[in-house]
């Protein structure tokens, strides 16, 4: 009798654990030839510190994929300096990184 209460109260627990999807901007299409690189595109982007706050950014289709151009740069640098400034390739002599 316990069986039947269970399953449902698991599916509904289970849906409200699940953590939903973060709200991310989003990102314009692939650039196609008719894309015109002019079209103003206008994102809400969630404010950081505030679960609740959103502000409104408009921009040219070129201005975003320059902004997110710039982005992807910003994070692989941090990611290659994540190691700091020693070479990944080990010294001979002790087969520890070498600085």
């Amino acid at each position: 009798m316990l069986r039947p209460i269970l399953v449902p109260a698991m599916i509904c627990l289970s849906l409200v654990a699940t953590p939903g999807l973060a709200e991310a901007p989003e990102a314009p299409s692939a650039t196609t030839a008719s894309a015109d690189p002019n079209e103003k595109i206008c994102q809400n982007e969630t404010v950081v510190g505030s679960r609740l706050a959103k502000r409104r950014i408009c921009a040219t289709r070129a201005e975003w994929e320059e902004r997110n151009r710039q982005d992807r740069q910003a994070v692989e640098q941090a990611q290659r300096m994540i190691g700091g400034p020693c070479s990944t390739v080990s010294n001979k002599n002790t087969g520890a990184p070498s600085c």
